[in-house]
Formats: structure tokens, sequence, C-alpha cells
């Protein structure tokens, strides 16, 4: 059973995976090398919890208890020694994480299942230093950000792991509210990501033809597929609306729909002129900088209304 938990670095992701964990009463432990990072994470969390106290999802006497719950360390073995699971979000480098879990896997005991929040590289190849012992105790579990809203985890079942140490790491993240997703192959993207970027291709290819503006394309998605989306599976859809119907307009449309293999052209014209988006300043859209906050907090309401409602069909 898991009851105190690691969490290693301390950035969005990291910080959002601590939030999760310690809303549900787990002790967590989170790292970061970046002790002026470790001065303001609990500010920037607790920032985050009272939007979820203004949106009823918590109740405001609960935020110096979950903060309570993080402890803070800028010593890798200190923080872990004791845990009984730990997760890393450090950077996507290869080479970084396997030199992370060689030394989780020293400074951890054996009983300790580690985790590794990736989608983009292969478990085989981040476990190369790992012992075997500790190989049928590591997986991939893969968050969505930000990580204390959004209810999807990716649960690797690659085959290096037995269906106990599964289960109990299943289990932990159904007491958290999350909704395990068991994934059974070592895929680049997994599942959730590779569904996103089908979308997003001809998102950006619609953009790129001018077929409609940035603002009538978005809410084609959102008041179209995505509302179904929110609470129907593409299986269940189709299935729904008649699999004759979907073959015979597959037929007719992935003929001529976006077949890219390398992100869209316009796309990377935009990252060229540093426009990359909210956090530029403007992207596909422009935000006002000065701001900034409030923007971002509007963003994230939207998602915690999105839970409310997702949560009643479950």
């Amino acid at each position: 059973m898991i009851k105190k938990t690691g969490v290693v670095g301390a950035g969005t992701m990291g910080q959002g995976i601590a939030t999760a964990f310690s809303m549900y009463g787990y002790e967590v432990h989170l790292f970061d090398l970046d002790k002026a990072k470790l001065t303001t994470v609990k500010e920037d969390i607790r920032n985050d919890l009272q939007l979820l106290v203004e949106e009823s999802l918590i109740e405001g006497s609960r935020i110096p208890q979950v903060l309570n719950n993080i402890l803070l360390f800028d010593n890798l073995k200190e923080s872990v020694e004791d845990c009984d699971y730990v997760i890393e979000a450090v950077p996507e480098y290869l080479i970084l994480k396997q030199e992370l879990l060689r030394q989780l896997d020293n400074f951890c005991p054996a009983k300790t299942i580690l985790a590794t929040n990736t989608s983009s590289l292969r478990l085989q190849d981040l476990m190369i230093h790992l012992s075997d012992s500790r190989k049928e105790r590591t997986m991939v579990n893969h968050w969505y950000n930000p990580a204390y809203l959004i209810p999807i985890i990716e649960l690797s079942s690659f085959g290096n792991t037995c269906s106990e140490v599964f289960e109990v790491v299943s289990d932990f993240y159904k007491s958290i509210g999350k909704q395990p997703v068991k994934v059974l192959k070592d895929v680049p993207g997994l599942v959730a990501n590779r569904i996103q970027q089908a979308i997003a291709r001809e998102v950006f290819s619609l953009i790129e033809m001018e077929v409609a503006s940035a603002v009538d394309i978005d809410n084609a998605l959102k008041f179209g597929p995505a509302f179904r989306y929110a609470t129907t599976g593409q299986l269940e859809i189709a299935d729904f609306g008649g699999l004759d119907i979907w073959s015979i307009t597959g037929d007719n449309l992935l003929p001529v729909m976006d077949n890219a293999q390398e992100a869209n052209k316009l796309l990377k014209n935009k990252v060229s002129e540093g426009k990359l988006g909210f956090k530029s300043g403007e992207g596909f859209f422009e935000y006002d900088m000065r701001k900034k906050a409030s923007i971002k907090k509007e963003y994230f309401r939207k998602l915690i209304r999105q839970l409310k409602v997702s949560n009643t069909y479950r």
C-alpha cells in the first residue's frame, strides 16, 4: 500500500502532482535542486488551491493541511529514502532521466515503486541503469497538465511489472480521483497524446489553408466533437453513429485530409518568430501580458468547471 510519496522536480508538472497527492491526504516529499524554486512553490500551490475554493471544489479550511502534507527537500537521498512511491517529473532528456532513476534505485528501499512522467521516451531505455529487481517495480505514470485538475493518468503495463504492482499503483491513483488508462504497448506518445496530435494536425492544417478563422476553428471543435468527447469516447460515438456511416465518411474524407509527418509549417514559422502562445503574449491569439495572472486563472477556472461536470459521468 502506498502511503508516503516522493516527487522529484518542483516545476509545473511536479508541483501539480504534489498538489494532487497532498489534496487526498498523502504525505509528499517534493525535491528540487533549485532552492529558490522551493521558497516559492508552496505559495504557488496555495494560489492554485484558492481557485479550487472559489469554485467550491474544496473547503478553504483544508488549504493549511494540504500545504502541510508537502515537505520540501533539496537533498535527493533524504527526500526519497523512506518513500513507498516516487515519481520523477524532470525535463524530457533521456540521459538526465536515466541518471536520476539510477540514483533513485540506489537511494530508495527495495519496496519503493518508481515512476516516470513521460510519454515520449521508451521505458526500456530509461531503465538501462536499474537493477533487475527495480525494473520490476518501475512504470510510466503519465499525467496531463494541470496535473491536479486533469483526471487522466496513463499507466504502463509493458511486461516488466507484475499485475500486483500495477494494481497497487492503479488503486492509488483511483484513491486521488484519477482515471487510469492501462497502456499495453510502449509506443511514442502512449494513447492520449497520439489522439491529441491527430486532432491538432488537422486543426493546424485548416488554419494554414484559411478555411476558417482561429476562433471559428476552435469553436467548431469545442461545440462539435469536443462537446461529445467530454462525456463520450470516440469508439462509443462511432457505435451510436453507425460504423457503416463512419466507414463511408472515412473513405470520403481521409484522402483529402492532412497526412503530414512533421509539425505544420505555420506552427514552425510562429515558433521561429517567437510567437509561442500564452507564455510569449502571442500565438494564434494575442494575450495582454499585463493581465497574465487573470487570463491564466480564467483558463484554469474553465477546466475546474469541466472537472465538476465530468465527475458525474464516471
